[in-house]
C-alpha cells in the first residue's frame, strides 16, 4: 500500500513566472501566480508543475561527475525536430541534443534545469 501520492513537482528558480510561461508553451496550460514567489501551471495533462522562488539559484551542470543534475523531465513528443525547433525558439539550451539515433533529447530549461524530449 502507499503512503501517498505525487502531487506537484516544483522546479526551483530566480523568476518563477517566467519559467511557468516557458512550461506552458511547451505542455500548454494557464500560469496561475500564488503570489511572488510561487506560480503554478494548471489546466493540461499530466503531473502538476509549480514553480517557487529561490534567490541566488544555481542551475544544475549537467553532466558534471562534480555534482548532481538535481532531477530531470521526461517529456514525450510526436515529433523530435519539431518540438526541438520549438523549446529552442523559447530558450531552452542543447544540453546533449547532437546524437541523432537515439530516442531522445536533452535540453536545459532557462533557470537550467535539464529536460528530455522523447519521442513516443
Amino acid at each position: 500500500m502507499a503512503i501517498a501520492a505525487l502531487g506537484t513537482v516544483v522546479l526551483d528558480c530566480a523568476d518563477p513566472r517566467a519559467l511557468a510561461a516557458f512550461y506552458a508553451e511547451i505542455l500548454g496550460g494557464r500560469v496561475e501566480s500564488d503570489g511572488d514567489d510561487w506560480v503554478t501551471l494548471t489546466g493540461y495533462q499530466g503531473t502538476p508543475l509549480a514553480f517557487q522562488a529561490a534567490p541566488g539559484h544555481t542551475a544544475p551542470e549537467w553532466p558534471s561527475p562534480d555534482s548532481s543534475q538535481q532531477f530531470h523531465l521526461d517529456l514525450t513528443v510526436e515529433d523530435l525536430d519539431t518540438a526541438e525547433s520549438r523549446v529552442l525558439a523559447l530558450g531552452a539550451k542543447p544540453l546533449d541534443a547532437d546524437d541523432r539515433s537515439r530516442s531522445f533529447r536533452v535540453y536545459a530549461d532557462p533557470a537550467g534545469h535539464p529536460f528530455c524530449l522523447c519521442a513516443c
